[in-house]
This record gives structure tokens, C-alpha cells and sequence, in this order.
């Protein structure tokens, strides 16, 4: 982890060892009352020693920039045939392949023991960070305690995630001033949040320590972990285009993610997959405006896995489709 060469010695109460100020707006959360309430929680119900806790938040630096991020009114949102173009690149393509043909043994072992295909794993590292290029450079205590002090829409979900985030680095042994990652906390290649690290992020490579910010292998091993634990089946197809007929075909589509109907229930409402699949399956129907119209399809229960890593319609298409791609183009001779 950051190549984890500072470590924090660890008391059994709590994190012990120098923690120096940043420069900047360090001191911005010390004494502040809901810092103490959060530190008085973190002694109180995990152990932690409130002095290094301290000294921990007088060196944690408050990122107007993260406060203007998140509070920016929404871009429009991108149709399909926009926001396809951006993941489905031929750059990224091979890059992908690359990252696939040096972690092929890797990848093959993931896929053994998780059941979760190579491309798949390749493609949400693909589509999160360009395979590692852009993983973020923000301090992550400083994104977490940013947003969990200072925005106040969703603070309670920023302090959860800053309370895992120093259960983490208690747990892994390393100092919580050195690890980088998005503006909301999001983590190296696979941009786990802390609570995804903590519960889904595996060794790997069994060299006793999580590193998915300098580690392909754990961060391979660890998308692999998120998907079987949130239900992949291997084997099972992830998406159906469907053909559509009648008047009450938009009585099918899904409001939000979670799949509400079966594919047999859509056939009653005129959908028609395209591919053979099961009429039990539940779905997630949609439809998507692509450069060449409409288009309608049935997300089969892995494609709601997917949705899981990011809760979005056309993330999980993108991701589907990057796979699709990497694997025709890791075939082709």
C-alpha cells in the first residue's frame, strides 16, 4: 500500500507513532465539536486512543476543491450514444489486452476460484482507472473528513466511510496520511471505498498485506471477491437486446435497478429477447438512445451484479461491452 513503507505501530487500544501535519489547512478539524464526537465514537466503540486520534485530525486538511466538486450541479446527463464513446475506445481496448496478456496467470487464477471471467475483472479496472493511470491524488483522510464534517447532504455516509477508512489502516498497518485516491475516497486501481476494501479486498498474492494502489494481483483478486460475494454466476449470461411490440411495452421498463419483473412477465407486455434465456429470470428492462435509435434490452441477474459495483445503467453496459471487446480482441489472431 503506497508501496507501505511508513507503518504505523499499533497499540491493542489504538494507532500509536508520530503522525506530522500537512501543510495547508491542516488544523482545520482540530477541537472542532463534531470531530470530537467522531473521535469520542472511534475510542469509544473501536478501541482507538484518543491522543493519536488528535493528532491524527490536527494534521487533516479541509479540500474546498472536494467541497466544490460534490456540490457542483449535475452535467447533463450523457444519452448512450455519448457515453459509450468515452469507455469504448480503441485505446482502451488494447490497453486492456496488455493488462490482460501480463496478468493473464492472474487473471486465469481469479477466475478459477471466484467464477468471475477475465474480461469482466479487466474491464471494471479498465473503465474505473484506465488500468491504473488515473486513481486519484487526494489524500484519503483528507477527502473523508472534507465530506464528512463539511457536507452536510451526505456526511453520515462520509463519516461511515472515514470510520472504516481508520479501522482499515489500524487493520493493515499503515499510516492513514499516506494513502491517495479519488475526491470521494475511492481507492486504487479498483476504487473500493473503505467499506468495499474491508469487506471484499483479499491478499491475493498471499504476501501478507491488501495493496490494490501498487498491486495488480490483490487489486485483480479483490474485483474478483466483490463480484462472487454479490452474487455472480459463472456461466450466466449478463445481458439480452429484446425486441419490442404493442402498446404497453413501456409498462416493462424498470424504475431504478432492482429487478422487479421476469423475463416472462416482459414477453406479457411485448418484449422479446433475442437470445434463448430463461423466462424466470428476473430483470432489469431498459432502454438506452443509441446512434442508431432506441434501443431496448433485459439485464439479466449478472448485469445487476455489476450495478452493484456502480449503481448505473449505462456503467454496467460500458463495462459489459469493454469485456466484449477485450475478449474478441485477445482472440483474434
Amino acid at each position: 500500500m503506497h508501496k507501505l513503507r511508513e507503518w504505523v505501530k499499533l497499540s491493542a487500544i489504538g494507532l500509536l507513532g508520530a503522525i506530522g501535519a500537512a501543510p495547508g489547512l491542516a488544523g482545520a478539524y482540530e477541537n472542532a465539536a463534531q470531530v470530537d464526537a467522531f473521535i469520542a465514537e472511534m475510542t469509544r466503540e473501536h478501541g482507538f486512543a484518543e491522543a493519536p486520534l488528535r493528532q491524527l485530525f490536527a494534521g487533516a486538511e479541509r479540500k474546498q476543491p472536494i467541497l466544490d466538486a460534490i456540490s457542483r450541479p449535475a452535467e447533463r446527463v450523457k444519452p448512450w450514444k455519448e457515453y459509450r464513446p468515452i469507455f469504448i475506445t480503441d485505446a482502451r481496448v488494447a490497453q486492456g489486452v496488455e493488462f490482460w496478456n501480463r496478468h493473464a496467470e492472474t487473471l486465469a487464477r481469479a477466475e478459477r476460484e471466484y467464477g468471475v471471467p477475465a474480461q469482466v475483472i479487466v474491464a471494471i479496472i479498465g473503465v474505473e482507472t484506465f488500468f491504473g493511470r488515473h486513481t486519484g491524488n487526494w489524500r484519503v483522510l483528507d477527502a473523508l473528513a472534507t465530506l464528512g464534517f463539511d457536507y452536510p447532504p451526505r456526511a453520515d455516509f462520509f463519516r461511515k466511510e472515514l470510520r472504516e477508512y481508520l479501522l482499515l489502516t489500524r487493520e493493515q498497518q499503515v499510516d492513514p496520511l499516506t494513502l491517495s485516491g479519488s475526491y470521494a475516497g475511492a481507492m486504487g486501481l479498483p476504487q473500493f471505498m473503505p467499506s468495499s476494501f474491508r469487506a471484499y479486498a483479499v491478499d491475493f498474492d498471499k504476501d501478507g498485506r491488501i495493496d490494490i494502489w501498487n498491486n495488480p494481483v490483490d487489486a485483480i483478486g479483490s474485483v474478483a471477491s466483490y463480484f462472487q460475494r454479490h452474487g455472480w454466476v459463472a456461466g450466466d449470461p449478463v445481458v439480452t437486446r429484446a425486441r419490442i411490440e404493442g402498446t404497453r411495452f413501456a409498462d416493462g421498463l424498470t424504475q431504478g435497478l432492482e429487478p422487479v419483473k421476469s423475463v416472462g412477465d416482459l414477453r406479457q407486455l411485448g418484449w422479446t429477447p433475442l437470445d434463448t434465456v430463461d423466462d424466470n429470470y428476473a430483470v432489469t428492462a431498459f432502454r438506452l438512445e443509441g446512434a442508431q435509435g432506441d434501443e431496448f434490452w433485459m439485464g439479466l441477474p449478472n448485469f445487476y451484479v455489476i450495478t452493484r459495483y456502480n449503481r448505473s445503467v449505462m456503467y454496467a453496459m460500458a463495462v459489459h461491452q469493454l469485456s466484449t471487446a477485450l475478449l474478441t480482441q485477445r482472440q483474434e489472431p
